[in-house]
């Protein structure tokens, strides 16, 4: 972007400077690991195998989807609060915290255990981005942060009760 380009996307917003420089940081860390764990579902959406392949399929694309779906809402409230969001892949790998998994082949056990647990790691960031907006006191960001949360918490549940005696 050209000198002069943040000026030009800056969006009125009645939260502080620093608040509102708060608040994107935290939601553009989540929608990065958005992404990365989107795509790691997607992952194993296309690589699982085994006996329970087509409950394990369609669970993985429904969660897939679920995750793809929050994402322009993420980007939306970091520009409605006066930021700026994530241009690239580039720019998701600089700040993503989920670990990619580029293995040839995972297990479908391994599969259902490691997005638990990432889904989990993104609970406890969107409840860390929580107390930052709420300190900020931005209101609309605070309400879908608990959706997006409940949304995760759920995915972790499934995920969970589908790895139970496997």
């Amino acid at each position: 972007m050209g000198k002069g380009g943040k000026e030009k996307l800056k969006t009125p917003t009645d939260i502080g400077s620093n608040a509102a420089q708060t608040v994107a940081d935290a939601l553009n860390g989540i929608l990065a690991n958005s992404y990365a764990l989107y795509l790691k579902t997607k992952n194993f959406h296309w690589h699982v195998s085994g006996p329970h392949f087509r409950d394990y399929h369609l669970m993985l694309d429904d969660q897939a989807t679920q995750i793809l779906g929050t994402t322009d809402q993420i980007a939306e409230r970091v520009r409605k609060t006066g930021g700026t969001t994530l241009r690239s892949i580039g720019d998701i790998a600089r700040r993503q915290t989920i670990r990619d998994n580029d293995a040839e082949f995972v297990s479908a056990t391994e599969m259902l255990a490691e997005l638990r647990e990432d889904n989990l790691k993104l609970v406890e960031q969107l409840r860390e981005a929580k107390d930052i907006v709420d300190e900020a006191k931005d209101n609309a960001t605070s309400g879908v942060l608990d959706d997006w949360t409940d949304q995760a918490e759920e995915r972790a549940w499934f995920l969970f009760e589908a790895s139970r005696g496997a």
